[in-house]
């Protein structure tokens, strides 16, 4: 019998990488999350946070959690479903149910384990799922976890996805499933078209909002609000890590399907429930969200700045409208050493590589916050001019 640990010994990718100092995962943050940050014992300006609003040092929602912590202690010990569930919860779930204008809100555990809870509960034998080939690991690994069958279409490519719906059978049930914003690429679904071929095939949709939240839409209420589709979107799933300064993820829908999840879900049923300083971190950045739609628009505006920037300094980018900005750099050689020339220069930024990436389309991704500011901005685009730019 072979060892099932050999493939753990044998050389990879990460050790030649660490070798050739070029590594780049797993550097450890000395301070807060916020545009400036110490990483390793360097002052760096953060362009690789998905801390979209900056809510993860407000004032209110520290204080927040500092409270939870001194009413409830520090965990809940069990799952939603039976010891796991404070008046908070449902407090959280009430709110944002109200915000998204969904008549019901279920809180996962995490983002992650979110689109695991809702797809493996909704898609059953016999039914069909369908992905944009770009969507999120977490979508792709709940269909894994559903008894139904997926299929993918071309990224944002309208007529591959009708030829998708066209393969499933009359008998069946499905569901499209497709991220609001892209984590990678920064670009928005292309959601009316979405939802038209839903209707003329009698599908149903989830867009998973993760980097949607607090980014598009009214007051930052999301892609299907960006869109007017609040009420053509059957499905909302998000996370509270990124604009909602937490840890978490929820899904948003009527009350037949929530509490059907709710009973079925099994990453739901069988999982411990955010902590009470998670739960009330993320209640209280919601509400200071609905307080302050204006960071949305600062967001905004931050975004378009960079993106200008990075145009003067001739620096190839791939053109959005969100926070999101990512840099070509192609190979995974030239995405490593500028990845390290940056962050060497103070600049921290995300290399994406194969599989997230085809292997000769890799790049870095930037991403912007909400209380950043245009000095900061422009220095970091600086460096990343002397890097990347055009000469």
């Amino acid at each position: 019998m072979m060892d099932l640990f050999e493939k753990c010994f044998k050389p990879s990718l990460a050790s030649e990488l660490k070798e050739n100092g070029l590594y780049p995962y797993f550097h450890a943050l000395e301070s807060r999350q916020a545009p400036e940050v110490i990483m390793e014992g360097k002052r760096r300006i953060m362009l690789g946070s998905n801390n979209y609003l900056g809510l993860t040092t407000c004032p209110e929602v520290v204080e927040a959690g500092i409270r939870a912590f001194e009413q409830y202690g520090t965990g809940c010990s069990g799952s939603r479903f039976l010891n796991g569930t404070l008046e908070m919860h449902l407090e959280l779930e009430d709110e944002l149910a109200r915000f998204l204008r969904k008549e019901a809100v279920v809180c996962f555990s995490t983002g992650f384990q979110s689109n695991l809870g809702i797809i493996s509960a909704i898609v059953g034998r016999g039914d069909y799922v369908i992905c944009d080939k770009e969507n999120h690991a977490s979508i792709y690994d709940g269909c894994k976890l559903s008894y139904g069958k997926m299929l993918r279409f071309d990224h944002a490519d309208m007529a591959d996805l009708e030829r998708q719906l066209q393969k499933v059978p009359e008998t069946a049930g499905c569901l499209i499933v497709t991220d609001g914003v892209f984590s990678m690429g920064g670009d928005i679904a292309k959601l009316p078209e979405i939802v038209r071929l839903a209707k003329q095939y009698g599908a149903r949709v989830m867009v998973d909002d993760a980097h949607g939240l607090g980014v598009l839409g009214e007051g930052g209420r999301g892609t299907a609000s960006h869109f007017g589709l609040e009420d053509e979107v059957d499905i909302y799933m998000g996370t509270f890590s990124k604009s909602l300064a937490s840890l978490g993820g929820y899904m948003a829908s009527c009350n037949e399907v929530a509490e059907y999840v709710r009973h079925n879900s099994r990453p739901f049923i069988f999982s411990a429930s955010i902590t009470p300083a998670s739960c009330a971190t993320a209640l209280a950045a919601l509400r200071y969200l609905e307080k302050h739609p204006e960071l949305v628009d600062r967001l905004r505006s931050l975004s378009a700045y960079a993106r200008d920037g990075l145009r003067r300094e001739r620096v190839k980018i791939i053109e959005s409208t969100t926070p999101i900005i990512p840099l070509y750099t192609y190979t995974v050689e030239n995405t490593l050493t500028a990845a390290r020339k940056l962050y060497d220069a103070g600049v921290y930024v995300n290399p994406v590589l194969p599989p997230a990436t085809p292997p000769a389309e890799c790049l870095l991704r930037t991403s912007y916050m909400a209380t950043l500011t245009e000095p900061l901005i422009d220095e970091a685009v600086g460096i990343i001019g002397s890097v990347l730019g055009e000469k």
